[in-house]
Formats: C-alpha cells, sequence, structure tokens
C-alpha cells in the first residue's frame, strides 16, 4: 500500500502545481448548472423537476475534461514506462492514479453540488441523496474514464475518441444517480437506484484498474 499511497500523494502535488487544469473543471461545473435557473426563470416546481439530471449531466461533462491528463503527462515525460517497469504491480499503481484523479476532479464536485442544488430549490434530504449519489457515481466516472484514456493514449485526436468510447459507458451512472434523487423527490425511495449504483462501483472498481493495465501496456508496446 506504501507504493499506491506514493502514486497518490505524487499526482496531488502535481495536480497542486497544476491548479489551472483543476480550476477550469471546477469553473465548468459551476457555471453550467448556474447558468439553468438563469435561462429557465424562476419555476421551483420546474427546477425541482430538472435538478437532478442537470447536476449530474454538468459533473459527467466536467469529469471527462480532466481525463485527458490521467496518463498522457507521464506518457510524455517518460514517468510511465517506469512504472511499467517497476517490480510494484501496475493494477495497484494505476489505482493509485484513478484514485488521486477522484480526489481532485470528483470530490470537489461532490462538495459544491449541495451547494449549488440550491439554486434548484432542493430541500435537505434531496441534497443528501444528491451527495450520497455523487459519492457512488464520481468514482466510477473516474475508473470508466480510465479505461477510455489509457485506450487513447497517444492517438492523434484522443479527446474526441475518448468522449466516443466513454459516454455511452456513462449512461448507466448516469440514469440512476439522477433517478435516485429524482425517485426520493416523487416519494418512491432512492434505495433501489443507489444500490445499482453502488453494484457499478464495485464492479469498476474491480475490473478497471485490470483493464486500463491491459490497455496502457498495449498503447506502450
Amino acid at each position: 500500500m506504501s507504493a499506491f499511497l506514493a502514486i497518490v500523494r505524487r499526482d496531488l502535488l502535481l495536480a497542486m502545481r497544476r491548479k489551472s487544469e483543476v480550476l477550469t473543471a471546477l469553473f465548468f461545473f459551476i457555471i453550467v448548472v448556474s447558468l439553468f435557473p438563469l435561462g429557465i426563470g424562476p419555476e421551483p416546481a420546474l427546477l425541482k423537476k430538472i435538478a437532478p439530471g442537470i447536476l449530474w449531466v454538468a459533473a459527467l461533462l466536467s469529469t471527462m475534461l480532466s481525463l485527458n491528463r490521467l496518463f498522457a503527462t507521464d506518457h510524455a515525460d517518460g514517468t510511465l514506462e517506469q512504472l511499467v517497469l517497476s517490480p510494484t504491480p501496475l493494477g495497484l499503481l494505476v489505482a493509485g492514479k484513478i484514485g488521486a484523479h477522484w480526489l481532485t476532479s470528483g470530490l470537489p464536485l461532490v462538495l459544491l453540488a449541495p451547494v449549488l442544488g440550491l439554486q434548484f430549490d432542493l430541500d435537505t434530504s434531496a441534497l443528501g441523496i444528491l451527495v450520497v449519489a455523487l459519492l457512488l457515481g464520481t468514482p466510477l466516472l473516474s475508473l470508466i474514464g480510465a479505461i477510455g484514456a489509457a485506450l487513447t493514449l497517444g492517438v492523434r485526436g484522443g479527446g474526441v475518441l475518448l468522449s466516443l468510447l466513454v459516454l455511452p459507458l456513462y449512461i448507466p451512472a448516469l440514469i440512476f444517480g439522477a433517478g435516485a434523487v429524482e425517485a426520493h423527490i416523487s416519494g418512491l425511495g432512492a434505495t433501489g437506484h443507489l444500490s445499482l449504483l453502488a453494484a457499478l462501483l464495485a464492479l469498476a472498481a474491480f475490473f478497471a484498474p485490470w483493464a486500463t493495465t491491459a490497455a496502457l501496456r498495449i498503447a506502450l508496446e
């Protein structure tokens, strides 16, 4: 676990040195979510109805903005080759990089979501469900996105290709994440949606590092 923690610490330090990349995704999330109430108008019932979908779509897109830097920088300076040659299992190191990516791109969205949710007249319980759904969903976005980032590593026009690969895989997380809040607001209960989201996260946590490792080895050959 020392290697895992070392990779997480290293990537966090690098992210702090490149604050503009992290802040760009955060400001994108804030701006997109904040523009909808201004454009739609002060209709509390309508805003409350569309809030889960808007917040989740904005979180999904802002996460995608940061996927390119997951492996590209290490690939450019040769660090990725050294990680592959390291005696430490590459899957463990990849898991550390994914964890650091979530800490810098996913966790801030989770913390900002309740504040932005107030613009849509969401009550405290709905905001709580939103936070839980994002806590389960944003790591899932990072895990799936890591596979796409590895598959498009070094490919010309990789950003567009990454979007085409990742977006269809993000749809279940979007459906269950936004559906949990909508079900809670309508009184149906969010347990089913959150359980499915947790199951998807468990599957991704098991398979995504392995799949990402295989894709990285192919990209470096």
